[in-house]
């Protein structure tokens, strides 16, 4: 089991400036340890996973234990990101959390097809938000994480 004082590697996809600074603001106002890295839209968030392009430096950007994924991203959108990380057998067992303003069923049922770990609606206003992430953090520290396998070269 995870502790408090244990560092997790937190994968982002976000693309709204203001989620982005809420989150960073609440990551120094709870004191978490962990490592968060955000990418801005959904070709980023493949290029990290599976590192390509400027990822490709597994010292720099650690493998993430959890993703907190937005489903309303430029270039790829997070249904597609999900889809594209669940047909990759290293990565069908790392958590995806989708993290949106969505309240459409449809969205969330796509979400839970295509093997979200959950779906979870931002909430408003900042002091919320930071509950959530503080809630989550609790979560992920009580988890026994998988063990992950070591990283396969991707093909293609």
């Amino acid at each position: 089991m995870l502790d408090e004082t244990q560092n997790l590697t937190i994968l982002m996809a976000e693309d709204n400036p203001h989620d982005v600074l809420a989150t960073k603001r609440a990551w120094e106002q709870f004191g978490f340890r962990n490592h968060l890295n955000i990418v801005s839209d959904g070709e980023e968030c493949l290029d990290y996973i599976f590192r390509q392009g400027k990822y490709q430096d597994s010292n720099l950007f650690g493998d993430p234990d959890v993703i907190l994924l937005d489903l309303k991203l430029p270039k790829l959108d997070g249904h597609q990101v999900l889809k594209t990380i669940r047909a990759d057998n290293q990565f069908r067992f790392l958590p995806v959390m989708i993290l949106t303003n969505s309240t459409l069923e449809t969205d969330r049922n796509k979400g839970y097809e295509y093997g979200c770990t959950a779906f979870l609606k931002k909430p408003v206003g900042y002091a919320n938000f930071a509950n959530l992430l503080k809630s989550l953090r609790t979560f992920w520290s009580c988890v026994e994480p998988y063990a992950k396998p070591l990283r396969l070269e991707r093909n293609g």
